[in-house]
């Protein structure tokens, strides 16, 4: 028996049993194959030193070994293997279902379903999708208010001075700093590139602007602020330079519901 008869008489027994196992059939080639060249060094060794033997039962003994090993042995091993592999797929022979590594779809649903429930805050916190440009208010893990608005537009502004600004939303969980009501914008010096006018000294008048961020303002850090607009009509597009934006009755059902430490989930 050579390492090609042993290829052949595997591709025409074992491969049939599992032709559907991909992965196992690709792991177990690679297996076949170490096994055959192994195979044949050894009947080539015993060839060779066979006439050194002390006695001919040894060498039957030992190929009668391999040939347990081969025949009955590593088909279950196989077969183990197999069922790990097919472990979740709805796929599988109902023989190898609910054996070795099988993970049941309810039990599993219901681990993850507790442990969103653990993460999740049971006093208001607010989800901001910036890509729909909308979101969701939620208090006591029940939605309470839903609606759109507007979120960082992407845009890149470059100034004379080489600085360079990119006006995107921050994702990721953010908590409530701090509330304002009424509160002032002070403008920052991308606002006074943009419109193509001087950058004022810190704390010259020209920094401060009211009326333009709505009643109420809260803030993310980073200078980051959920604040009302004057350009209602943009609500649902990406238009801002960072900061989110809403419509008057949204920003105050969040105003009221968020408390300094409250969480805000973007994405």
């Amino acid at each position: 028996m050579n390492r090609k008869m042993i290829i052949e008489y595997y591709h025409n027994g074992y491969s049939i049993l599992v032709p559907f196992f991909r992965k196992a059939g690709q792991a177990f080639n690679r297996f076949i194959i170490r096994m055959g060249g192994a195979i044949s060094r050894y009947f080539h060794l015993i060839r060779r030193y066979s006439a050194h033997l002390r006695s001919a039962g040894i060498a039957a003994g030992i190929t009668a070994g391999i040939c347990f090993l081969w025949f009955f042995v590593i088909p279950h091993v196989m077969q183990w293997s197999a069922a790990n592999v097919l472990a979740g797929d709805e796929m599988a022979p109902s023989a190898y279902k609910g054996k070795i590594g099988f993970m049941d779809p309810e039990k599993e649903s219901d681990r993850l379903r507790k442990k969103l429930a653990g993460m999740t805050p049971n006093e208001a916190y607010l989800v901001v999708n910036t890509s729909a440009n909308t979101f969701r208010l939620y208090k006591r893990r029940k939605l309470i208010r839903e609606g759109v608005c507007s979120t960082g537009s992407y845009i890149l502004l470059e100034a004379h001075d080489e600085r360079k600004w990119i006006f995107s939303t921050p994702t990721g969980i953010r908590r409530i700093r701090g509330k304002t009501q009424s509160p002032v914008w002070r403008k920052p010096d991308w606002a006074f590139v943009e419109e193509g006018l001087p950058v004022p000294p810190p704390g010259a008048p020209d920094r401060f602007e009211y009326g333009v961020l709505g009643d109420y303002a809260l803030s993310l850090g980073d200078g980051y602020l959920i604040h009302g607009t004057l350009y209602k009509r943009f609500l649902g597009l990406p238009v801002t330079h960072g900061c989110i934006r809403m419509g008057d009755e949204d920003l105050e059902a969040v105003y009221k519901n968020l408390q300094v430490g409250s969480r805000v989930f973007i994405y």
